[in-house]
């Protein structure tokens, strides 16, 4: 049975050190304009999926590209996966426009990313 709790991967951000020659490289991969683009942020909409780049090193960067998983309830997805052995990165926070991100680390040292609308 599926669980309807998540709706997949739709997001994944991508450290860069260099926003404004990412942003070129990106846009000439994914054949659009990016639909935000701010000197902290540009977001690309392509076929369903959301590309962010951030630059690297900020506060909230990643150290490598997260794939964020679209949750219904981060509360709840955040206290299932830590559960069940994931440890807490960074906490539910709003990002704008009522979006949550959060991140846990799997018990590898990956980072996973949850995200609620």
């Amino acid at each position: 049975m599926a669980d309807s709790s998540h709706q997949g991967i739709k997001t994944v951000l991508h450290p860069v050190t260099d926003l404004e020659k990412a942003k070129a490289v990106y846009t000439a991969l994914l054949g659009v304009a990016p639909q935000a683009d701010s000197p902290y942020y540009v977001g690309f909409d392509v076929e369903g999926q959301h590309i962010g780049l951030v630059p690297a090193g900020g506060p909230q960067s990643p150290d490598s590209p997260v794939a964020y998983w679209h949750v219904t309830d981060i509360e709840a997805k955040l206290a299932e996966v830590t559960a069940a052995g994931a440890t807490l990165k960074e906490a539910a926070h709003d990002v704008g426009g009522g979006r949550l991100v959060a991140t846990v680390t799997d018990l590898d040292g990956n980072v996973l990313g949850l995200l609620q609308d």
